[in-house]
Order: structure tokens, then C-alpha cells, then sequence
């Protein structure tokens, strides 16, 4: 089927380009003397009403209508494409007005679109392509709008936010190459129904007109005929079916290549290097928030997964967020770094970046500020780069967007980064995609673009999720060298108890939307004091854990996130809970420096091992 479609398309750019050369006299000379002759010998298809050669014409009339077919394809391609893919880029609002435009467009056939633009134009060539373009724009705008809305939600495109890049730049770089396949493939195929499209409009007299021709005015000419002399009505039309079916196989084979293309091609882990060398870091706060809620209606009601929480992260310091799943802590995150869904709210009493008071920055102002101030290394390492754009690329994207870099020593940078995360420091790497590196290459290959503008700030949001645990271990080191080199706070987001307690400096607790707990993290073990907390440590299984047991577990679920229950949110889990407790609702307080519990009654120190001896030996 393919060598099939070559000779196809290669017979009719043969025809396109020296058609007019070998027979253009030919097909512009008139005969009197032959004035609608039928197929001779001299004349296979016969002659027009000026005794011109047919077939001439016919071969000759190919460039023409291949070169006004494609340039409507590529016009209403273009015009589509970036209205459907401005869907991804732009706010809500204007997502919503570009939608509800994209619908209405489509709610009118195409034909009499073109039909009424043709005339609108004034008919000809040039106001049929117009028409044209105008006519299947909406289709192209409909597909793009259907594949960027994927696109859009990727974790890519929301580091790309955080990059603080400008909407062509998103719309150019991340957009548009990861959608560009299969708009080839209906671009290719839409050629085939355009030139179908085009030929109609000529044969009603809206098209191409004398003494300029194509196949459709050839066909309108030849049907005078058609009863007496067949052929020279018929020739146009299989023309028209011959070139038709070209362009449509060749979308068929193009998507056929498509669906063969070989999957990921895993590489080799490198070895991990030494550490930098260490450097002492500040004590200023990088960020401050008070009192953060987020708010997100639903045909069901108001969710609110946030729920009035507070932190400060101090410069240089590595804090965990831990928690079930539901708690709250990715959108803690993403309504920090400026990433919630449109759809959701969020408020707060203080929200303080890099000293800088949030609500006292423009957009502009804000935008920079997270560009270069703030990095965020997402869960899934194959979600987290645009699968259509080289690993260079994307590691060079903000330096050269918002530092002015050359691209030769943005280069250079990205290779020393690549170098800091154990990568070979080589331009084959830089040259190389997502899909060809493995699970541990794309996160450290994240940590070093994330550590391209030396930000004050990273979010982490479980970065080790998706790896073994050797190479979890590689991550861990890498992000601690981050932090010691540059003097990086780290905000690390996990469900490992036991990874935070060996990370992290400090440990945030979070339950149902608020912080419940903030203690040392080398006290996570025998120093928790909320009911929670504990729970959750004595659900980690350790080396002295008894096989033949059961593994412990927290009854119930957390509260429904509709609700506004007053009282402790944990008061139906907890077996530790009193009348008073379901009144009022704890806040966030100081037991000892460094130690806050919101609880009403928190719970005792643990026994250690010693004194529980020693207790027994007693009884």
C-alpha cells in the first residue's frame, strides 16, 4: 500500500511541475478547424469548444488545482489549529469564549459556508481558497481544542507554568509539538476533501475562472456533453477521485508509521558521584502562609480539601508534608506555586514569598517571581518533561526566557547540572527525549532543571513515588546536594513515613485539609504527640514488627470534604477523644520549641525501650 501511494503522489507532483512545460502550448493553442471534436487519434479526450487539446489540459490543469487545494488546507489548518490550541494557554474566561466561538462555527455546514464566503469574495481562485479556509477552519479548531485540553492538565505544561513562560512560548514549544501527529494526519487527509471541495466550487462558477482552469471548470465544461461525448466529462471527474484517494492513503500510511514507532528505550543507571561541597545556609524565611483555604464547586457542592493551613519554611532547610491520601497536600502545594485548576479558590491571611507580600505583586510581577524563585519536581518523571521536545530544550527553556542566556552557555549550564545529578555529561544526553531515558534518568534530569535558575524554593511532590528503592536512595542524596550547594528549601511531599524521617529536617502532619502536627523529624519516631501522627507511625512496619500480626491500622475515613463538622477533624477516628473535643476545633500550638500539636489532649511521650523495661521489671 505504500509503494502504492508514492507512485500516486509521485505521478501527480510529476504532472504539478512539468506539466505546463511539455504541454502548456498545447493546452492554450485553439483549432478552429477542431471545435468540439470528439477522442481521435490527434486528440484522446477531444477538444473544447476553441479546438484546445483536453488531455493537455487536463495534465496542465493538475498544478493548478493541487496548488489551490493545499493552500486552503493550510490556510484553514493554521487558522484552526492555533484557536483550538489557544484553548490550553489562555484563562478560563477566554477558554470559554474561545469554546463557545469553536461551537458556533461548527454549527453551520461547511458547504454553504464556503458557498456564501465564495461570493462574499467575489468568485475566482484566490475567494475560493479564502472560502475554504474559512469553511474547515472550525473542524481543525475542534480536533486542536480536543487534544490541547489533554495537554493542558499535563505536568509538564504546569512546570511550564511555574517557568513563568509566555503563552507563545507555551503555546509554540509545549502545545503545539505534542499535538502536531495526528493534526498532520486530518491535515493530510483533509487535503483530499478540499480538493474535492475546491473542484465543486469551480464547477458551479465560483471558483477558478477563464482563462484560468482547474479540474472542477474542466468538469462543468466537459458536461455540456456529457450524453454525446462522455469523456471529457468523465476525465476531470476521475482525475479529481485519482488525487482524492492519494492524499487519502497517504494519511492512512502516515498513521500507520505512526502506531508502528517503537516504544521507550531504556539505558543504563549511572553511578552516583560525590557530593559537592557544603555551604552554610541562611536562616530568613523564603515562605510564609497563614490561614491558606481552597475552595472547588461541584455540581454536588463545595469541596474544600484545604482548610486553614499554616507554614514557614526557613532558607536552606529540607521540610516533609505527610499525610493520607485526600489530606490536602498536593493542593497545599499547588496553590502555593499558583498551579490549582481554574475552577478552583483559594484564600489566605498571609501569604509571603521570598518577602514579598503576594497580593502586592501584579501578574507580570508574580509570574517572575515563581519563575525564578521556584521549582517544582512533580510525582510521575514521564509526565513531568513534554514528551515532543528534546531534554536540552527544555532544561534551557527559562535561563534563555527569563535571564536573556545565550543558547551556547545555557548549554553549558545544562551540563553542568547534568553533571551535580550523576548524569554523563555529554550533548547526546542534552539531544536526547523523555521516552529514551529510564525511570531514574527523567528524575534526575528533572532535579538538574529544577535546579537551573538556583531556586530558592522546590516542591517536591513525591518524587520517589514511582522508583525502587536503590535509586530512591540516589534521589534523596541528589536533592540534599541541591539543597547544600545552593541553599535550596526544600518542601518534600510523601506517604513514606520512614523516608521523611530520614530526609526531612522537619515533618508537617497534615489532616483533612490542616496541619495537625509539626515536630523534629528525628522525633517522628518516638515523639509524636497527636493521636494521628502516632497512628500513622505504628502503622510503618519496621524489623521488630511481629509477622504474625495483623499490620495496624487507622479505623474509619476522614471526614467528608463537603461538610464544615465543627470539632477536631479527627474526632471520630480517634481512640483517644473526649466530649469536649467534638465542640471546637484545635489550632496549631506550641508544646515544647520546635513542637506544635493541634490537639486538645495530646498524648504522652512513648515509653522507650529502656523504660519499658525497667516498668515491667517493676510490676
Amino acid at each position: 500500500m505504500g509503494v502504492i501511494t508514492l507512485v500516486m503522489l509521485g505521478s501527480l507532483a510529476v504532472l504539478a511541475l512539468v506539466g505546463p512545460a511539455l504541454w502548456g502550448q498545447a493546452a492554450d493553442r485553439p483549432n478552429p478547424s477542431a471545435v468540439l471534436q470528439g477522442p481521435t487519434a490527434d486528440h484522446l479526450l477531444g477538444t473544447d469548444h476553441l479546438g484546445r487539446d483536453l488531455l493537455a489540459r487536463l495534465l496542465v490543469a493538475t498544478g493548478l488545482s493541487l496548488l489551490l487545494a493545499l493552500a486552503a488546507t493550510l490556510l484553514g489548518a493554521t487558522a484552526g489549529i492555533t484557536l483550538g490550541a489557544l484553548t490550553a494557554v489562555v484563562g478560563a474566561r477566554a477558554r470559554r469564549m474561545l469554546g463557545a466561538l469553536i461551537n458556533l462555527l461548527l454549527a453551520f455546514p461547511g458547504l454553504l459556508v464556503a458557498m456564501f464566503f465564495a461570493v462574499l469574495f467575489g468568485a475566482g481562485g484566490g475567494g475560493a481558497v479564502f472560502a475554504l479556509a474559512v469553511a474547515y477552519a472550525p473542524g481543525f479548531a475542534r480536533i486542536a481544542q480536543t487534544l490541547a485540553a489533554k495537554v493542558a492538565d499535563t505536568d509538564f505544561m504546569a512546570a511550564a507554568r511555574v517557568l513563568g513562560l509566555r503563552r507563545h512560548r507555551l503555546l509554540l514549544r509545549h502545545v503545539l509539538p505534542h499535538i502536531a501527529e495526528p493534526l498532520m494526519l486530518n491535515t493530510t487527509v483533509a487535503a483530499g476533501s478540499t480538493l474535492v471541495a475546491l473542484s465543486g466550487l469551480s464547477f458551479l462558477g465560483l471558483g477558478v475562472q477563464p482563462p484560468s482552469y482547474d479540474w472542477g471548470l474542466l468538469l462543468s465544461q466537459g458536461l455540456d456533453r456529457i450524453y454525446s461525448e462522455p469523456l471529457p466529462a468523465v476525465a476531470p471527474g476521475i482525475a479529481i477521485v485519482y488525487a482524492g484517494v492519494a492524499f487519502q492513503l497517504l494519511g492512512e500510511m502516515l498513521a500507520k508509521a505512526a502506531a508502528r514507532r517503537t516504544g521507550p528505550r531504556r539505558t543504563a543507571e549511572p553511578a552516583a558521584r560525590p557530593a559537592a561541597v557544603n555551604r552554610p545556609a541562611s536562616v530568613d524565611h523564603v515562605l510564609e502562609v497563614e490561614d491558606l483555604r481552597v475552595a472547588i464547586p461541584t455540581a454536588a457542592g463545595v469541596v474544600r480539601p484545604v482548610r486553614g493551613v499554616t507554614l514557614d519554611l526557613r532558607r536552606g532547610e529540607i521540610v516533609g508534608l505527610v499525610g493520607e491520601s485526600g489530606s490536602g497536600k498536593s493542593l497545599t502545594a499547588l496553590a502555593v506555586a499558583d498551579l490549582l485548576p481554574d475552577d478552583a479558590e483559594s484564600t489566605w491571611r498571609t501569604h509571603r514569598f521570598l518577602g514579598a507580600d503576594v497580593t502586592s505583586l501584579t501578574r507580570k510581577e508574580r509570574r517572575g517571581q515563581l519563575a525564578t524563585g521556584m521549582a517544582v519536581i512533580f510525582q510521575n518523571p514521564a509526565s513531568a518533561f513534554n514528551p515532543s521536545l528534546r531534554i536540552g530544550t527544555q532544561m534551557t527553556e527559562a535561563v534563555r526566557a527569563h535571564r536573556d542566556t545565550p543558547r551556547d552557555q545555557a548549554v553549558e549550564q545544562a551540563l553542568t547540572q547534568l553533571q551535580r545529578v550523576a548524569l554523563p555529561a555529554g550533548r547526546r544526553l542534552l539531544r536526547s527525549r523523555p521516552f529514551q531515558l529510564s525511570g531514574g534518568q527523567r528524575q534526575r534530569v528533572a532535579i538538574a532543571t529544577a535546579s537551573m535558575m538556583r531556586p530558592d524554593l522546590i516542591i517536591a511532590d513525591e518524587p520517589t513515588t514511582a522508583l525502587d528503592v536503590t535509586v530512591q536512595r540516589q534521589i534523596v542524596d541528589l536533592l540534599r546536594r541541591v539543597r547544600h550547594d545552593n541553599g535550596t528549601t526544600i518542601l518534600f511531599i510523601s506517604h513514606d513515613i520512614a523516608l521523611v524521617a530520614h530526609t526531612c529536617d522537619r515533618v508537617l502532619v497534615m489532616y483533612a485539609g490542616t496541619i495537625v502536627e509539626s515536630l523534629p523529624a528525628h522525633a517522628l519516631a518516638t515523639g509524636t504527640r497527636h493521636p494521628y501522627t502516632r497512628a500513622l507511625v505504628e502503622s510503618v512496619p519496621d524489623m521488630t514488627t511481629d509477622r504474625g500480626r495483623p499490620l495496624r491500622t487507622i479505623e474509619g475515613s476522614p471526614p467528608d470534604p463537603y461538610g464544615d463538622t465543627p470539632g477536631c477533624p479527627f474526632y471520630d477516628r480517634c481512640a483517644h477523644r473526649q466530649d469536649g473535643c467534638a465542640e471546637e476545633s484545635p489550632v496549631l500550638s506550641p508544646l515544647v520549641p520546635g513542637h506544635e500539636v493541634a490537639c486538645w489532649h495530646p498524648l504522652p511521650r512513648p515509653l522507650s525501650c529502656g523504660q519499658r523495661e525497667t516498668e515491667e521489671a517493676e510490676k
